[in-house]
Order: structure tokens, then C-alpha cells, then sequence
């Protein structure tokens, strides 16, 4: 995802395809559907099945949208959001793209008709949230000249929304993105401070309290800015405890959400709340097992290594051995051989071969984790030191 947040601001120019719809609007309609509570009614069990991963559901009520309101992007925007949380558990996972594009190509068509013809604001808020999705998947997919060119027209149509917020919190959302990663990217990144300087100045604190906002009081973009904000205030500021309050209100509202409850697993495994961590990573493994949606080898490469670990701290390490060996099938099966929990999980299994005293087995898992790591990876030095002093 940071690898997105840089691309937004590099400026590039590319044509694009127009999807083919022709849906007449309506004479009596006021052209707004943001802020309409009928429609929100109509709405609130679709998204709520959505973010529950039961993806089907909420599909066959956005096409009930799409029926009556189909000459509006919003229904096309459901659509695609829909498509997009099945990729997000594992990007590795590539059934969905085009029906992702194709949703967001559709809701952009009539986002652009929207934007010239009717209601300029609430065009410009779906075109930037139409490019900003599109963004963040080309970056997974290291598409870099697509999710430059989405990112940019984003921060084009993201300017047009500004200073509306008062009108439709869903329009604060895109504002408090771009205060918190303006001032986070020159940050983290000084040889982009010059791009930066083309961009209004960021205000990280506002974005962050802009974010609560949204995530209190908006409809559509509420459990987006949950979502983004829960994950800047663990990775990025730092506050674990706020973080885990989040996580852990977005796995009870969508307990069936395959990301949340990841995410709640790793914050409860890194604030030390290792029963719990057990217990949720027991949970995913069994949905694995089970087969539920959105529940594959990424998030058990996660849940194994927890286990494993817990396991080798409480001195169970028949148990460990066997977790970490599992974490190492998941990572495997999910082409995942260059991730971190993977390459602990060889590491580990190769420490308590080594305290065992099993020197050739340990030799084994040492040697696996030099090829699997580069040579400045902590873990390919540590590797080095213990196959030289054995």
C-alpha cells in the first residue's frame, strides 16, 4: 500500500477506456445519492454482508440498486468494493480482477457524466474514490504506470471535494487521507519533498481526527476509515492500544471478515495477549480447514506462526516445531516464501534444532534461510554467524 502512496504523486497523463453504459437518469431525481437515508436504509444490510464476507448476498442487493439507480455510479462502486475485499485478504489471489475493473470502469462512466452534467462534488468525490481503488490494486499488482496515472487523477479529483465535508462527511474521508499522507510522505520519504512542494501541505494530527470523524459519522466510507485507520495508528504513530480498540470492534461487527480477524489475531499476538492469539489463531486455521470465505494459505501463514511461537515461549516445542512447520506449507502455498513469517518460521525451527543439539538439522534450516534472504536480511546474518560456529 505504500508503494501506492508514493505512485500518487508522480504526474503522468495516459487515455483510458470508457465502459459501454447508457442508463438514463431519471427527470425527478435530484442527482444526489450520498446523503440520501432511503437509500442508506436500502443499502446498510448489502454493506454490512459485504465487509462480512458474504460476498453473494450483498452482490444480489447492489444489483437491486443497480435496477433502480443504475444511471448513478454508486450501485457500480458496491460492485467493485465487493470484488475488491475477496482480493484483499491475499493479493496473490487474481479470479477477481476483472470483474473489479470492470465495475470501476462502469461506476467512472457514469461518475464523469455525473461530474459534468449534473452534480459536480459528488462526481468528483466517486472519480476520487474510483482512481484511489484502482491505485491501490495496480500497486499490487506492480502495475506502476497504471497506479501512477489512477493515483494522480485521484489527487485531481480529491482537490475538487475539499472543503465540503461540513456538507456529507463521505467527502472528509478523501481530505483526511491526503492531510495525514501529505505531511507522512515527505516524512519518510525526503527525496520527494520537492514533488510535495506542488501539493498544499498535509497536516497529519487533522487527518488523523478527520479519520475519527468518518469513522463515526459516515455511511458509505465508515468502515474504510476504520480500516485505514486502524492501520496508521499501529504501523505508522505507533499507538498499539488505540489500534487494538479498532481491531477488535471490526472483528466483532464483521466477525466473518477474514482481514479483521487477521489483523485483531496479530495485534492480540504483539501486545503479548497470547491466550487470546491461541485461541483466534486456532479460529483461523479451523475456517481454513472449513473452507469459509476469504479464509486461505495467507492468513494461515500468519495464524501458524503465532502458534508456533506462543507454543516455543511456553516451552511446547514438539508443538512449536509442528506450528512452524505448518506456517511454512501455508507461506508455500501461498507464494509467500519471501515473507517474514515464513523466513522466522525456517529461522525458529532451525534455533530449536540447534538448542536440541540436532547440529544437522539445524545446519539444514540455517542453510534454507540463506537462500531464502538476502544477505543484509537479520535473519541471513544470524544464519551465517550459527553455520560458521558450528
Amino acid at each position: 500500500m505504500k508503494n501506492y502512496l508514493l505512485l500518487i504523486l508522480l504526474v503522468l497523463g495516459f487515455g483510458k477506456a470508457v465502459a459501454q453504459v447508457d442508463t438514463p437518469v431519471p427527470i425527478d431525481s435530484n442527482y444526489s445519492l450520498l446523503s440520501n437515508p432511503y437509500i442508506q436504509m436500502e443499502a446498510t444490510q448489502a454493506i454490512n454482508d459485504m465487509y462480512n464476507f458474504r460476498f453473494e448476498r450483498s452482490m444480489s442487493h447492489f444489483n437491486y440498486l443497480r435496477k433502480q439507480y443504475g444511471w448513478h455510479p454508486l450501485p457500480y462502486f458496491l460492485m467493485g468494493m465487493n470484488s475488491f475485499w475477496r482480493i484483499l485478504p491475499n493479493f496473490n489471489e487474481t479470479k477477481y480482477d476483472k470483474q473489479f475493473l470492470a465495475y470501476m470502469d462502469t461506476s467512472m462512466y457514469l461518475a464523469e457524466r455525473l461530474y459534468k452534467d449534473l452534480n459536480r462534488v459528488e462526481g468528483a468525490f466517486f472519480l476520487s474514490s474510483i482512481y484511489a481503488f484502482q491505485g491501490r490494486f495496480y500497486s499490487e499488482r506492480k502495475e506502476w504506470t497504471k497506479s501512477a496515472f489512477a493515483g494522480k487523477n485521484a489527487l485531481k479529483y480529491l482537490e475538487e471535494c475539499k472543503g465540503y465535508g461540513d456538507l456529507n462527511p463521505e467527502l472528509l474521508f478523501g481530505d483526511a487521507l491526503f492531510n495525514y499522507y501529505a505531511e507522512w510522505v515527505p516524512e519518510n520519504y525526503p527525496f520527494l519533498k520537492p514533488v510535495m512542494a506542488m501539493f498544499p501541505d498535509g497536516d497529519k494530527e487533522k487527518g488523523i481526527e478527520q479519520l475519527k470523524t468518518v469513522a463515526r459519522n459516515a455511511f458509505y466510507t465508515r468502515t474504510e476509515a476504520q480500516y485505514y485507520l486502524m492501520r496508521i495508528l499501529y504501523f505508522d504513530e505507533n499507538k498499539t492500544a488505540e489500534a487494538m480498540q479498532l481491531g477488535e470492534y471490526l472483528h466483532k461487527t464483521f466477525p466473518r471478515n477474514a482481514y479483521f480477524h487477521r489483523f485483531y489475531t496479530q495485534l492480540l499476538y504483539q501486545t503479548g495477549r497470547y491466550d487470546q492469539a491461541m485461541k483466534e489463531s486456532r479460529s483461523i486455521i479451523n475456517r481454513i480447514d472449513s473452507a469459509f470465505e476469504g479464509y486461505e494459505y495467507n492468513s494461515g501463514r500468519y495464524a501458524a506462526f503465532f502458534l508456533g511461537h506462543i507454543s516455543e515461549i511456553r516451552k511446547n516445542y514438539l508443538e512449536a516445531i509442528q506450528y512452524y512447520k505448518l506456517a511454512m506449507e501455508y507461506g508455500e502455498a501461498a507464494g509467500a516464501t519471501d515473507k517474514g513469517y515464513y523466513i522466522y518460521s525456517v529461522l525458529h525451527l532451525a534455533r530449536i534444532e540447534d538448542k536440541a543439539g540436532n547440529v544437522d538439522k539445524a545446519k539444514e534450516y540455517y542453510k534454507y534461510v540463506k537462500k531464502i534472504t538476502d544477505r543484509k536480511h537479520s535473519a541471513n546474518k544470524e544464519a551465517r554467524e550459527r553455520l560458521r560456529e558450528l
